[in-house]
């Protein structure tokens, strides 16, 4: 049995789906959370999908995978006139606004704190500023998330994250899943099968290559 938590703002639901069918690790348990790699350093869990930076992380310790960069965005009052601009807002579109939240300036995301700026943004009252992805996550219908083009905000990345002691098949499999990896690659597990399935594929093949029969026409009476 594989243990993971992942990081709200991620939906990794297809890589859990695609662990399950193709291994044979005795199935997944994951579950979501604001903190995953504070999960992770408790020992609860073998894998955590993480947000980026984070400055408990230490690469001595841990592997480290990055899986790609998150989008940068803004959270706006749905009946905002920032609503109707076209393409990615920027700094300057949000100089009046009063910012309920944006990152840390190490580039620290705090998605509690991200929930609570959003009320406030719900409310008619200013932007709030945090990674795109989890903006869609966590808005109401009150609250839409806008991609924001900002120089000044930290770049975020989402990550695998394991201790370099507990490395195993699992956790190996499941990261080459989350790159990518296809089910024919030489590393990837495949699922064993049982003596019925392998009797049924037999079959299945032995049908496939038989000749088609072909139907005797039927004599017209007269």
């Amino acid at each position: 049995m594989l243990t993971l938590s992942f990081v709200t703002g991620t939906e990794p639901g297809k890589w859990f789906g695609r662990f399950r069918e193709r291994t044979r690790h005795g199935g997944l348990e994951a579950t979501e959370s604001d903190d995953a790699l504070g999960v992770l350093i408790d020992g609860r869990v073998q894998l955590a999908l993480v947000r980026l930076p984070d400055q408990r992380l230490d690469p001595e310790e841990f592997h480290v995978v990055e899986l790609y960069r998150e989008g940068k965005g803004v959270a706006l009052p749905g009946d905002s006139e920032l609503t109707l601009i076209e393409g990615a807002l920027t700094p300057a579109d949000l100089e009046d606004q009063i910012i309920n939240y944006r990152p840390a300036a190490h580039g620290g995301v705090d998605p509690a704190a991200v929930r609570e700026a959003l009320q406030i943004v719900a409310a008619n009252v200013g932007v709030a500023i945090a990674p795109k992805p989890l903006l869609k996550v966590l808005s109401k219908k009150l609250v839409v998330p806008r991609q924001l083009q900002a120089d000044d905000v930290p770049d975020t990345h989402i990550a695998l994250v394991w201790r370099r002691t507990q490395d195993n098949d699992a956790i190996q499999d499941f990261v080459g899943i989350a790159k990518g990896r296809t089910v024919n690659s030489s590393r990837q597990v495949a699922p064993k099968r049982s003596a019925r399935e392998k009797t049924l594929a037999k079959q299945a093949r032995r049908k496939a290559a038989a000749p088609a029969r072909r139907a005797t026409p039927r004599r017209r009476r007269k």
